[in-house]
């Protein structure tokens, strides 16, 4: 399969407004039920433009996956230099990193409601898109998000034997916890419990990885 978008040109504001219908089109309908008439209507283009722009509809999920996914990987990196790189109080500045990074789930819905189609059908996807996804998405995160563990450990404030693995930890206690909850955001809950359970997350993650 050729990279995504990589048939005959066109204008940009044409290929983002058919990433955009797509999106919500897949998100809707799912991989296997997603026409491509309808993706047409939704980002009102003709379907010619969309094959202008993709080979089929194998190309445009792809692209669709990993752009969805680098735009919401790099909306948490800039959360984790914000409130990772200059620890003052450990404790709360891991929670308020687990705010904002939980909180992208509701920045992004078209996204999201993609993740909840693209997990419902996963065994009818191209391996392929597959595999590029999960390079790509929260499959990998604890990769990016362990070397600012790492320097936080470096100042003597956690102590990890393997911060990806600690990555991990964090990540299973606070935002794949409320994720997990309200199936990324369709189902929300109250403030107060989405607190609850970022701050006893993180409580007992410092408790493991504070050094002795």
């Amino acid at each position: 399969m050729s990279p995504a978008g990589t048939a005959s040109g066109g204008r940009p504001e044409k290929r983002r407004a058919i990433i955009a219908g797509a999106r919500r089109v897949f998100g809707r309908d799912g991989y296997d039920r997603a026409a491509m008439d309808a993706i047409a209507d939704e980002a009102k283009v003709s379907k010619r433009t969309i094959y202008n722009h993709f080979a089929d509809k194998e190309q445009l999920f792809q692209a669709v996956a990993l752009e969805g996914a680098q735009e919401v990987t790099d909306a948490i990196h800039r959360l984790m230099d914000v409130h990772l790189l200059k620890i003052l109080d450990l404790e709360e500045d891991l929670l308020a990193f687990s705010r904002d990074r939980t909180a992208v789930v509701t920045e992004f819905p078209d996204h999201f409601a993609f993740v909840r189609a693209l997990e419902a059908e996963v065994t009818r996807i191209p391996r392929p898109v597959l595999d590029r996804w999960f390079a790509a998405g929260p499959q990998t995160a604890h990769e990016r998000l362990a070397p600012y563990l790492a320097g936080i450990a470096g100042r003597g404030l956690l102590a990890l034997d393997d911060p990806e693995t600690a990555a991990l930890h964090l990540t299973a206690l606070t935002t794949h916890t409320v994720t997990q909850r309200t199936l990324y955001g369709a189902l929300p809950l109250s403030a107060e419990e989405t607190e609850r359970i970022l701050r006893d997350g993180v409580a007992a993650f410092v408790r493991a990885y504070r050094p002795a």
